[in-house]
Order: C-alpha cells, then sequence, then structure tokens
C-alpha cells in the first residue's frame, strides 16, 4: 500500500458518507449540519448539550450553530432549557420527533451497513485503527476529543457498579458512560 492511499481512501469514504448526509437531509428540508447537530444530541452526556459545545464538537461557527439550533428548534426536533444551576447557560434536549428522525436515517448507515461485511476480527480491528487514528489527528490539532465517559481520565469507579465523574463528581449511570463529554480527556494524553 502506498502512503498516499490512507489519506486518499478516508477522503473517499468521507465523500460518500458526506453525499449520503446531503441527500438524507434533503430528503427532510434540512442541512447536513442539522443532522449532525441531532446526532450529536443524542451521543452527548448532560454536560455537554450547549451550543458552545456543539460548536467545538462540529468545528464550525457559533453562528452556523445558533441558526441550526433555531431551526431544529422551530421544527419540533430540539427545545432550548435553562440550565438548573446556571440560568445563563443554555441547555438542548432532543425531542421525540429527533429522536424518530435519528432511527429512520439509521436505517441508511452505510457504515454499518459496510462494517458488518467484515469479519468480526477485522471489524474490531478496523475500529480500534479507526478509533487510534482518529485520537492522534485530534491530538495532533490540539482538537477536544469528545470521547466516552468509560475513556476519560477523570472516570471513577467508587465501587463495583458505581460510576463518577471526577470533574463534577456527580453520579453516572452506565448509560451515562457510553455517552460524549465535552471535558473528556484521555487516560494517557
Amino acid at each position: 500500500m502506498n502512503k498516499a492511499d490512507l489519506p486518499d481512501q478516508i477522503r473517499q469514504l468521507c465523500g460518500v458518507l458526506n453525499a449520503l448526509n446531503r441527500r438524507l437531509a434533503a430528503e427532510h428540508d434540512l442541512q447536513p449540519v442539522h443532522l449532525d447537530v441531532l446526532r450529536y444530541l443524542a451521543r452527548c452526556n448532560r454536560y455537554s448539550n450547549t451550543p458552545a459545545a456543539i460548536s467545538q464538537y462540529l468545528q464550525t461557527t457559533k453562528g452556523t450553530v445558533s441558526q441550526s439550533i433555531n431551526l431544529l428548534e422551530r421544527n419540533g426536533f430540539v427545545v432550548k432549557l435553562a440550565d438548573a444551576n446556571d440560568r445563563r447557560v443554555v441547555r438542548l434536549k432532543l425531542l421525540n420527533k429527533g429522536t424518530r428522525l435519528l432511527k429512520a436515517l439509521d436505517e441508511n448507515n452505510v457504515v454499518e451497513q459496510a462494517a458488518d461485511r467484515l469479519d468480526s476480527s477485522s471489524r474490531n480491528s478496523f475500529q480500534k485503527t479507526v478509533a487510534e487514528l482518529l485520537r492522534a489527528a485530534q491530538q495532533i490539532n490540539e482538537h477536544r476529543p469528545f470521547g466516552q465517559c468509560h475513556t476519560c481520565r477523570f472516570f471513577l469507579r467508587p465501587s463495583k457498579g458505581k460510576y463518577q465523574c471526577g470533574v463534577t463528581g456527580e453520579s453516572l449511570s452506565e448509560a451515562d458512560s457510553e455517552l460524549i463529554c465535552v471535558e473528556h480527556e484521555y487516560s494517557h494524553s
């Protein structure tokens, strides 16, 4: 394999995914960024559901995110809520309409369909390699990792079956530990 093949193949894969995302968004009178916001909200934890975190995650402007959120709210996909502890902070909640849309889009998940064609060993190896490549690219570009809580250096297991965020001190459920977080830092950065 030529060294130039990998970046080219990644660009081609991203091109396929971007084309699919544009088509799916257009089918629902949305832009691809709107689907990206909804997908993010479906995967983020309760500390990361803010416009600022979305902007960081998508690496886009606050204006683009603000306009996207306003459109998604007008169309009943999300709702803005004031933070219970700091009324200046806006929290976003994915509504049932947004969840239903994402579920419908999952049926067209070309990456899952393609990965299903791999044997389990190849799939696991590929997933691990992509995660390592992503982590390295994030570090090189000084981009926040937005990893899952259970992979964070602040993730604590005070006792069997109990989880806690070392940043906030709050208890976490097993489901919480699978969500992505704006405060995430890899254990061995």
